[in-house]
């Protein structure tokens, strides 16, 4: 083959590649505009991003500016409070120094002993502010709750009351000693005033209604010119049965209106009896005088029609048959449950010894359901009629139960030989009578008030079948 034909045949072959280089460069081209564009949009995401990065972190920076300012702020306060606080520390401590070394100088004690001995007297001052504290505290506690328990002082005041209203307006049966005569007292020549009354005898019942109704030209036996009399009724000679009329303050001519009845009593009993009626006048202070008194034997009257006559009052024979008087008084505090006895003098006893006079103490029992709960009694007071104690005597009687006891004072004739022998006694509480149960309304009414009065010494004997019904 000639060369030239060769040259033809290998050219050929190697401009037959021509016409694919063109799709190469166009793909070439596409993919570079592609890349372009993609590279354009994450530059713009990348921008954007860039941009939300930017003002975060400029919040941010301004955040920890106001924080900055904010410690910057707290920091100066506190150096400035610190500043002006240590100088005062520093001179509270300089002054306790001082002050150490001045009394370590005079006491001659080392530093730490007199610094002890100031910590001592610290702690006992603090232990006793704590305790006053505590103690203030638990008063108060225990007085709360006392006020919600409950004792309440009108509740007190009302059962005074009540003990009033049974004393002074109703009719009530007595048990009290009266003066009493053998025979009929003559007439005095001093006018001791007259006293009118009505006795109605009822045969169906066996029974003696006596009225008393009035009194008129009684004597002046008070300072201002008047008396305060009441009427005690009873019969000889048992004297079991007595009852008493409301005191009539300031009048020499009360008009009582008042009836009292005797019952049980047949007609051949009632003709060996003697009514009688005393006229008093009350004294809260001192013994209650007598104005006078009427004396009717029943037999000496008919019984069988409705008597209603005037009578003059006669004086009462010598004092021989009395036992003597006694004063105490009553304070009771509700609140606390203590009941308070001061037994302060007695005086006009009876005779008990040979020679004339007596040795007496007084005894004061707690009773309830005839049981004695609690006992106490005065000194011996020797060699007189007249002793004087000015003893004090505390009982512990919830509110609860003061309606239910009895307080008994019995005056008592020490014996060293033999068995000592009561002279008389008072009645108080629930089964207490008259001047007994005055004085024991008043002490309810005046509550941690002390109440004192005179009382009249009773027949240890009568007394004694008083307290056995309490049973």
């Amino acid at each position: 083959m000639p060369p030239n034909a060769k040259s033809e045949a290998d050219a050929k072959p190697e401009a037959e590649p021509a016409p694919a280089s063109e799709p190469a460069a166009e793909l070439e081209s596409v993919d570079q505009k592609l890349q372009e564009t993609h590279h354009s949009k994450f530059r713009e995401v990348d921008r954007q991003e860039q941009e939300v990065l930017a003002e975060k972190a400029e919040a941010a920076s301004q955040r920890i500016a106001q924080v900055e300012s904010t410690t910057r702020s707290a920091t100066t306060e506190a150096q400035e409070s610190t500043t002006t606080s240590l100088p005062v520390i520093k001179k509270i401590e300089h002054v306790g120094e001082v002050v150490t070394e001045v009394i370590a100088e005079r006491t001659g004690l080392p530093t730490w002993g007199v610094v002890a001995i100031i910590i001592l007297v610290f702690l006992v001052v603090f232990g006793i502010i704590f305790f006053c504290v505590r103690r203030f505290l638990k008063k108060r506690r225990t007085k709360d709750g006392k006020g919600k328990k409950g004792v309440d002082m009108k509740s007190v005041q009302l059962l005074g009351s009540a003990y009033k209203e049974k004393v002074q307006p109703d009719m009530e049966e007595l048990t009290e000693n009266a003066e009493e005569g053998d025979e009929e007292d003559k007439q005095s020549e001093q006018k001791l005033g007259r006293l009118n009354f009505k006795l109605e005898y009822d045969f169906n019942s066996n029974s003696l209604a006596v009225t008393v109704i009035q009194a008129e030209e009684l004597p002046a036996l008070d300072m201002g010119g008047t008396s305060d009399p009441y009427v005690k009724v009873y019969l000889l000679p048992d004297k079991k049965k007595k009852f008493e009329t409301k005191v009539h303050r300031k009048t020499l001519s009360p008009v009582f209106n008042e009836t009292f009845t005797f019952k049980s009593l047949p007609y051949a009993d009632a003709m060996n009896k003697t009514l009688v009626f005393a006229i008093f006048d009350f004294d809260r202070f001192s013994k209650h005088d007598q104005i006078g008194e009427v004396k009717v034997p029943l037999c000496t009257i008919d019984l069988a029609q409705t008597i209603e006559e005037w009578r003059d009052l006669v004086s009462v024979e010598g004092e021989g048959g009395q036992l003597g008087d006694i004063c105490f008084s009553l304070r009771y505090v509700p609140t606390a449950g203590k009941l308070t006895v001061v037994i302060l003098e007695a005086k006009n006893l009876k005779k008990m010894d040979v020679g004339g006079l007596s040795d007496p103490y007084v005894k004061i029992a707690i009773m309830q359901n005839g049981k004695r709960l609690k006992k106490k009694k005065t000194s011996i007071k020797k060699c007189t009629l007249n002793p004087y104690y000015n003893e004090s005597f505390s009982f512990e009687v919830p509110f609860e139960q003061i309606q239910k006891i009895c307080l008994v004072v019995t005056v008592v004739d020490y014996d060293r030989i033999g068995t000592s022998e009561p002279i008389g006694r008072c009645i108080l509480g629930c089964m207490g009578t008259g001047t007994e149960l005055r004085h024991w309304s008043d002490m309810l009414a005046s509550p941690r008030r002390p109440i004192a009065q005179w009382h009249t010494l009773k027949d240890p004997e009568e007394t004694d079948e008083i307290l056995k019904n309490m049973k």
